[in-house]
């Protein structure tokens, strides 16, 4: 069984930054792709940013280009996401997720989920 277990939300004011972190149980971790959902009250779960296996191939969803960067070290089975220029809509509960493959952009896509960790970006 593995689990995720996402760390580093919280409060920040509008242009603020924020290190989100995953860390995951196992030995396989660098075996599976892995990436951050968000989901925002009323909305449904959305992409945010995936990274291969080895970390030298990122994706990201088109309004956090140029502010997030995803990140791994597979040595500490753990996954970041760095978040700068924070904008109030980029409050969300923000989850990591694991997937057999690389480019996938479908929660459905994905097998194991994190509990989540609560963002808030203030204006």
């Amino acid at each position: 069984q593995v689990q995720l277990v996402e760390s580093g939300g919280g409060l920040v004011q509008a242009g603020g930054s924020l290190r989100l972190s995953c860390a995951a149980s196992g030995r396989t971790f660098s075996t599976y792709a892995m990436a951050w959902f968000r989901q925002a009250p009323g909305k449904e779960r959305e992409f945010v940013a995936a990274i291969s296996r080895s970390g030298g191939s990122m994706m990201y969803e088109d309004s956090v280009k140029g502010r997030f960067t995803i990140s791994r070290d597979n040595a500490k089975n753990t996954v970041y996401l760095q978040m700068n220029s924070l904008k109030p809509e980029d409050t969300a509960a923000y989850y990591c997720a694991r997937a057999t493959s690389f480019g996938r952009t479908y929660p459905r896509e994905y097998d194991y989920w994190g509990q989540g960790t609560q963002v808030t970006v203030s204006s």
